[in-house]
């Protein structure tokens, strides 16, 4: 696996990529600390034919004030040693000044699915989130770019920012990575102590009662205010707990084809995001 710093290198490797590739190049943006959710990302893009490039980025920008930047967890050499064992041919480890030069003055504001939830709990989140991405796009150029389903809000608020800026990448998706009893797989997991992380699989949980219920007929806003209770005396301060169009994230009160249910909820200074289709 090459490892790229610079512009120079990495516009190196991207093509060399280009003319030895099989079926295009691919990207899997991560900000590191990585876990097999991520893996499976850099697997299924192999297994579609693509040669892949994961970027490692702690992106600042996407961090409110007082949020966890300065404490996320940050190994590299185990970052790449994954990577490379997954067949990654490349990784792309900009520092900060290099994503954001001094004089940088564009940012992108995405409206539509970066409204709500996220976007209402962490102002300014989804500007970082787009600007960044946005410049990954076009430092790597990737013919696609793959995340998981676990964020599945930041993923609508790409592909809406990709659809409405006519970007020539492909998003592609993988399912949510789960611990044995459940829990979404985070690199944010290595913070939970011994007691919460007991208890946090039951976000997981709350999410399928939820869904079980709802599929049963049950009233979509007795169901929700339900769950949040149970959670609240397990012990989580629950964010949001929310039935939404699973593209434009905006709120439901009933099932339909195309819903999802979407979660963030805190145990201690840990934040958990969850979803899950209906």
């Amino acid at each position: 696996m090459q490892i790229a710093r610079t512009h120079a290198q990495l516009g190196a490797v991207r093509a060399a990529l280009a003319a030895s590739r099989r079926g295009g190049v691919a990207l899997v943006p991560t900000m590191g600390a990585l876990h097999d959710g991520h893996i499976s990302l850099v697997r299924a893009a192999r297994e579609a034919g693509y040669e892949v490039i994961a970027s490692i980025f702690v992106n600042p920008t996407q961090f409110g004030p007082g949020e966890d930047f300065s404490r996320y967890p940050r190994d590299e050499g185990a970052d790449c040693a994954m990577l490379e064992a997954a067949g990654c041919r490349a990784a792309w480890l900009p520092d900060v000044a290099t994503m954001y030069p001094p004089d940088a003055a564009t940012a992108i504001e995405v409206g539509g699915p970066a409204r709500l939830w996220e976007g209402a709990m962490r102002p300014g989140h989804f500007r970082g989130v787009a600007t960044v991405v946005a410049t990954l796009f076009g430092q790597v150029r990737p013919d696609s770019a793959w995340f998981g389903e676990k964020d599945w809000q930041q993923v609508q608020v790409i592909r809406r920012m990709v659809r409405d800026l006519l970007l020539p990448v492909a998003i592609e998706t993988a399912p949510t990575w789960r611990e044995a009893d459940g829990l979404a797989m985070s690199s944010r997991n290595r913070y939970l102590s011994v007691d919460d992380r007991a208890r946090a699989p039951a976000l997981f949980r709350a999410l399928e009662t939820v869904k079980r219920r709802l599929r049963a007929g049950d009233a979509v806003a007795d169901v929700l205010e339900a769950a949040s209770a149970s959670l609240t005396q397990t012990g989580f301060t629950v964010d949001y707990l929310a039935l939404v169009d699973h593209a434009t994230l905006e709120p439901l009160d009933q099932i339909g084809p195309d819903c999802r249910l979407v979660a963030a909820a805190r145990l201690e200074t840990t934040r958990l995001l969850d979803n899950i289709a209906v």
